[in-house]
């Protein structure tokens, strides 16, 4: 997989989002595209080679492997990278889609015309884009942490597992290769992924708060419905109707 286009392509992400966003992104490419190219991938690279069996039996080897590792921890890994950012191309197809409509807007009134003020601001649809974004990759992030908990058990990688899988003619042993390196690299990412989570939320609050605190602004700012000077102009009248009495 080329990470220094996926790595491009999420940069323009950066400039439309929030402190929490920034710091989600370098969680993402510090503690988990650096970690996983430099040093997970090599760990997995052949780890089927690093599965052994006490047995001779053909077959019995691939099928304990298959059984108790029906999906690798590094394939996981990159399909969950990959899932977890695509969520904030959204809102940068969003201010494509806004960049495009302030172009021929600006084509057909003239350059002193605008149709936002600022299109990568996050306010009306775009808001909704974003905020809608980090709800998606907090579920994607939650689904593939219990994926990886239900299919390992609660992340463990144990030295010998015993299998009794057909073709093998009786239960037999199998050893998983560096068992305590893959498992310190396994709560590594799920640390990393779990505090990407705690991120997401923690943006999601900050802009849901925002959001309010920017209505209540607006609601303060309202114009009354009465004109400025009803309470002056309510005197006159009583006192006009106390003399005509």
């Amino acid at each position: 997989m080329d990470w220094k286009t996926f790595q491009a392509l999420l940069s323009g992400v950066n400039k439309y989002s929030t402190a929490f966003g920034r710091l989600w992104l370098s969680v993402v490419f510090v503690f988990r595209v650096m970690v996983y190219v430099v040093a997970a991938e090599r760990v997995w690279g052949d780890d089927q080679k690093d599965f052994d069996c006490n047995t001779k039996q053909p077959g019995c080897a691939n099928v304990c492997y298959d059984h108790f590792f029906p999906i690798s921890h590094i394939r996981l890994w990159a399909l969950q990278l990959i899932f977890v950012t695509c969520p904030s191309f959204m809102v940068v197809m969003h201010v494509a889609y806004r960049n495009d409509r302030e172009r021929k807007h600006k084509a057909k009134f003239g350059e002193e015309s605008k149709l936002y003020n600022n299109t990568g601001k996050k306010h009306g649809g775009l808001w909704w884009t974003y905020l809608i974004s980090l709800f998606v990759k907090t579920g994607i992030e939650i689904g593939f942490l219990y994926i990886l908990h239900h299919i390992y058990d609660s992340f463990d990688l144990p030295r010998l597992v015993k299998c009794e899988v057909s073709p093998c003619p009786n239960v037999v042993d199998c050893y998983i290769g560096h068992p305590t390196e893959k498992k310190v690299f396994t709560y590594f990412m799920v640390g990393a992924s779990a505090l990407c989570v705690v991120l997401n939320i923690c943006e999601i609050i900050y802009l849901i708060a925002k959001r309010i605190a920017r209505l209540g602004h607006k609601i303060k700012k309202k114009p009354e419905f009465l004109p400025s000077n009803w309470h002056s102009s309510l005197l006159r009248c009583s006192h006009d109707f106390v003399k005509a009495l």
